[in-house]
C-alpha cells in the first residue's frame, strides 16, 4: 500500500478511542432501580431460570447473537505468521463487519498458542458464552484439523471463514461466469494456483456444485500436485492429486476454462492466459495484489471474465458477502453447525441475487456506478442490503431442511421483515407500512390506490415503481411519450412494467375535459382557455388534475425537476383543504423513535397562525401512526421570548393549546430542551413536554431545511420525505437528489395516505 494510505489507516485506528470496537449496554442502567435489575439482586432471576432450563440462556442473554472471532495470528491476510497481537486489528475489523452487515455482536479473541490441541481446548471451553465461532487467519494445515475437531465436539456453529467464505463467494461467481460463457460445470477444466486452506475449500465446493474432480488441477509453489509426488505434500493436497503429465502452472493452463488464484502477486503472466480456452474465467484473488492485474489480463485476453479480491476492480470476491449473513441464518435457527447444505444455499442465493436488477442505493455507495449482470458484475456488491435478505433466509431454510436447526423459523415472511429492520430503521418502518396497506385493502375488499407519475421516463422512477410492483400495493400510471418510456423499460429490463398504462396528455381521451376543468377553476386568476389547454399538455398539471377529478388517488413528482416547478401545479390544481396550510414534513427515524420535522419545504417565514395549523396537521399524522404527539415550538431561547421569532413560536403554542387542549404542546424552546427530557426535569419542570418532543416545529424554512439536510448527511438517524401536508388529496414532491429507494419509500407512504383519505 502507498505511504499516504498507510498513514490514513493508522490514523483511522488510533484516532479518538483506539481500535474499532467497544461494548455498550443494550439496556438502560441510569437509576438505582434499573441498577438493581441489571445486577444484584435482579440478575439472580434469569440465573435461576437458566439453571432450570439451559435453553433459556438464549432468552435472557446475548448468547444467541454473539459470535467469537478467534485467531492465533499464524496466517494473517497476506502478512503471514505475525502473531496474535498483530492479528488483533484484523479480528476487530471482522467484528465491525459482523455488526455492520448482519447486526451480530462479536468478541474478538486472540490466542497465544501455535499448538492446535491447545487452541482446540481453549475454544471448546468458550462454548457457554457464544452462539457461534468464526475461526480466522489460522495457518494451513492446522486450520483443517482445528475446525474438524471443534465441529465434532461443539454444539454451536464453527466456521473457518478463510476456507469457506472465499469458497462460497467464488462458487457464486463461478456459477454466473459459466452462465455468461454458456459453460456446463461438469465439462469445465479448472486450475488452482495455490493449495492452502482457501484453495482446497474452493475446490471442494466447486465439486459439490458439479465440477468433475478429475477436471481440477492444483498447483502450489513447487508446481502441479500430481499423483506420486512426494515433496511438499500433506493429506489435504493428496486428496486433490491427479494423473497428469503437466508439471508447471503454464502446462496446467493449456486449454483450461477457469483459473483460480489464491497464491501470490504476479504469479500469472499474459502468456499463460493466452494458452487458456476461449472466454477464460480468471479469479485472481491474492491480496492485496492479485496474481495478474485485470488490465493486463484483458490486454492478453479481451474475452476474459476476471474477478479479484480488491474493491477497486470489478467482481470483488469479498468474504463479507458471506459470513455475516451465513451466521445470521445459523444463529436465528440456533443451528448446531454450519453444514455443506447451508454453504451451498448461500452460494446459490448470492448467484441469484447478482442476476437481479441493482437499485440506485447500491450505486450511490459506489460513486454512482451502475451495475448490471454481465462480465463486470457476476457477484453482488458488499453494500447491497439485499445480500442479508437473500442469504440469511436461504441458510436458515437449509439448516431446517438438513435437520440441524434447534429453533425452526415458522414464518419466513415475518423473518425477512425483521432482517430488513436490522440494517435500517426506515426499511423496517416501510415494511410495516406495506403490511398495513395490504391488510387494509384485504379487510375492506378494495383495490389498491392508483398513483400517477408525471416523470414516467425517469430511470430511477421506473426502477422504484418496478420494486413497488412486486409488493402489489399500488396501480401506477406513467405520464410521458409512450415510445420513449417503453424503450426505457425495455432497456432497463423491467419486465413487470410491460403492462403499466402510459398516458400522453395531449392525446388522452380526457385532455379536453381536464383543460375545461382547469379553465373553470382558474379563469378568474388570469388563465384563458388556450392557456388551460397548454398547461394541460404539461405532465405535472395533467397528473394533478387526474388526482383532483378522482381518476388517480395520488401523484408523485420531483425526481428530475426542481421543487417549486413540481409543487406549483399541485397547489394550483388540487389546492389545500379548508383552513389548511400546505407544508412539508420529514420523518426522522432514530433508534426506537420517530420525529417529525416541519415545515421543511414550503413556507419561507410562516406566521404563528400558519405554524399552529401545520402543527395540528402533523399531530394528526402522528396519531395515524399510533404515536402520541408532543409538539415543540423551536427557537433560540427557552421560555424567554424577547425577540420577534421566539414571540411567534410562543404565540403558535398558545393558539394550538387554545384550539386543541387535548394536544401536548409547548414553546418557545431550544432544540436540545425539546428532545432531552433530562434538561426539562432539571431546569424547566413546568414544561408540558415531559418525555421529549416528537414533533419539531421550526420558525422558518431556513432553520427547518438546513436542519433536516444536515441530519440526513451527517447521520445519527434516517430521514424519510419530505411529504406534503394540507393538500386536499395525496400529492408528494421528491428531492432531485433522491435515489430509487427514496422514491420507493415515498410511493409506499403516498399509498398509505391515499388509503387514509378513503376513510375520511
Amino acid at each position: 500500500m502507498s505511504k499516504d494510505f498507510a498513514k490514513d489507516a493508522l490514523e483511522y485506528h488510533a484516532q479518538g478511542k483506539p481500535g474499532k470496537v467497544d461494548v455498550r449496554s443494550s439496556k438502560k442502567c441510569d437509576t438505582e432501580y434499573t441498577l438493581s435489575l441489571a445486577y444484584t439482586p435482579g440478575v439472580a432471576a434469569p440465573c435461576i431460570e437458566i439453571a432450570r432450563n439451559p435453553n433459556d440462556v438464549y432468552k435472557y442473554t446475548t448468547k444467541g447473537n454473539l459470535v467469537a472471532v478467534i485467531s492465533n495470528g499464524t496466517a494473517v491476510l497476506g502478512l503471514g505468521n505475525i502473531g496474535p497481537l498483530a492479528a488483533k486489528p484484523v479480528m476487530e475489523g471482522k467484528g465491525v463487519l459482523f455488526k455492520q452487515f448482519a447486526g451480530i455482536d462479536v468478541f474478538d479473541i486472540e490466542l497465544n498458542t501455535k499448538n492446535p490441541d491447545e487452541f482446540i481446548a481453549a475454544v471448546k471451553a468458550l462454548e457457554p458464552t457464544f452462539g457461534g465461532i468464526n475461526l480466522e487467519d489460522v495457518a494451513s494445515p492446522d486450520c483443517f484439523y482445528i475446525e474438524e475437531e471443534l465441529k465434532k465436539s461443539m454444539k454451536i456453529p464453527v466456521f473457518h471463514d478463510d476456507q469457506h467464505g472465499t469458497a462460497i463467494i467464488s462458487g457464486a461467481a463461478l456459477l454466473n461466469a459459466c452462465e455468461l460463457t454458456k459453460r456446463k460445470l461438469n465439462k469445465i477444466k479448472v486450475v488452482f494456483n495455490g493449495a492452502g486452506a482457501a484453495a482446497i475449500s474452493c475446490a471442494k465446493i466447486f465439486v459439490r456444485l458439479g465440477v468433475q474432480q478429475k477436471n481440477i488441477m492444483m498447483c502450489d509453489s513447487q508446481g502441479v500436485i500430481f499423483k506420486g509426488r512426494t515433496e511438499g505434500m500433506n493429506p489435504f493436497k493428496e486428496s486433490l492429486a491427479v494423473e497428469t503429465k503437466a508439471r508447471t502452472l503454464t502446462d496446467a493452463l493449456d486449454g483450461a476454462d477457469v483459473l483460480v488464484g489464491l497464491s501470490v502477486a504476479n504469479a500469472v503472466t499474459k502468456d499463460m492466459l493466452k494458452k487458456m480456452a476461449p472466454k477464460p474465467i480468471v479469479f485472481a484473488m491474492a491480496n492485496p495484489d492479485p496474481e495478474i492485474l485485470p488490465d493486463d489480463a484483458k490486454a492478453a485476453r479481451p474475452d476474459v471474465i476476471i474477478a479479484t479480491g480488491r474493491s477497486d476492480f470489478p467482481n470483488q470476491v469479498n468474504n463479507v458477502l458471506g459470513f455475516p449473513s451465513i451466521f445470521r441464518g445459523a444463529l436465528d435457527t440456533q443451528a448446531t453447525t454450519i453444514n455443506e447444505e447451508m454453504k451451498l444455499a448461500a452460494v446459490h442465493a448470492l448467484a441469484d441475487l447478482a442476476r437481479q436488477d441493482v437499485p440506485d442505493s447500491v450505486a450511490a455507495a459506489y460513486s454512482n456506478r451502475h451495475f448490471h449482470f454481465g462480465p463486470d458484475y457476476i457477484i453482488p456488491k458488499p453494500f447491497d442490503p439485499r445480500v442479508l435478505l437473500n442469504v440469511a433466509p436461504a441458510v436458515a431454510q437449509a439448516a431446517m431442511d438438513s435437520g440441524v436447526a434447534l429453533k425452526p423459523i415458522e414464518d419466513f415472511k415475518a423473518y425477512r421483515e425483521r432482517l430488513e429492520s436490522l440494517g435500517s430503521a426506515s426499511r423496517g418502518f416501510i415494511r410495516s407500512v406495506i403490511n398495513r396497506i395490504r391488510t387494509k385493502a384485504q379487510s375492506m375488499n378494495t383495490d389498491v390506490p392508483i398513483i400517477i407519475f408525471p416523470e414516467g421516463h425517469s430511470t430511477k422512477v421506473l426502477k422504484a415503481i418496478s420494486s413497488v410492483q412486486k409488493e402489489r400495493i399500488i396501480r401506477p400510471i406513467l405520464v410521458g411519450y409512450p415510445d420513449v418510456i417503453r424503450e426505457k423499460i425495455k432497456e432497463l429490463e423491467l419486465d413487470n412494467l410491460a403492462d403499466v398504462p402510459i398516458v400522453q396528455p395531449s392525446l388522452h381521451k380526457d385532455y379536453e375535459r381536464y383543460a375545461k376543468a382547469l379553465f373553470d377553476q382558474r379563469k378568474r386568476r388570469g388563465v384563458l382557455y388556450a392557456e388551460a389547454e397548454r398547461l394541460m399538455a404539461d405532465p405535472y398539471y395533467f397528473s394533478a388534475m387526474a388526482v383532483k377529478l378522482g381518476d388517480a388517488h395520488g401523484v408523485i413528482s420531483g425526481a428530475i425537476n426542481n421543487y417549486s416547478n413540481c409543487v406549483r401545479p399541485i397547489l394550483q390544481v388540487i389546492g389545500t383543504g379548508r383552513g389548511q396550510v400546505a407544508a412539508g414534513v420529514n420523518m426522522l427515524l432514530v433508534q426506537d423513535r420517530i420525529l417529525f420535522f416541519t415545515d421543511t419545504t414550503v413556507n419561507v417565514d410562516p406566521t404563528a397562525e400558519q405554524l399552529a395549523a401545520i402543527s395540528v396537521y402533523v399531530a394528526r399524522v402522528a396519531q395515524y401512526f399510533k404515536i402520541e404527539p408532543r409538539i415543540a415550538m423551536l427557537s433560540f431561547t427557552n421560555f424567554a421570548a424577547e425577540f420577534a421569532s421566539p414571540k411567534k413560536m410562543r404565540e403558535a403554542a398558545r393558539i394550538v393549546k387554545e384550539r386543541h387542549p387535548e394536544l401536548i404542546v409547548d414553546g418557545e424552546m431550544q432544540a436540545d430542551t425539546a428532545v432531552n427530557p433530562d434538561i426539562v426535569r432539571r431546569i424547566f419542570p413546568f414544561c408540558e413536554i415531559k418525555n421529549g418532543a416528537n414533533i419539531l416545529v421550526f420558525p422558518n424554512l431556513d432553520a427547518s431545511n438546513i436542519t433536516y439536510k444536515l441530519v440526513q448527511q451527517l447521520g445519527g438517524g434516517e430521514i424519510l420525505g419530505p411529504f406534503l401536508l394540507g393538500i386536499r388529496k395525496p400529492a408528494n414532491v421528491l428531492q432531485r437528489t433522491c435515489t430509487d429507494n427514496d422514491i420507493f419509500n415515498t410511493i409506499v407512504l403516498t399509498a398509505l395516505e391515499a388509503q387514509a383519505y378513503t376513510e375520511m
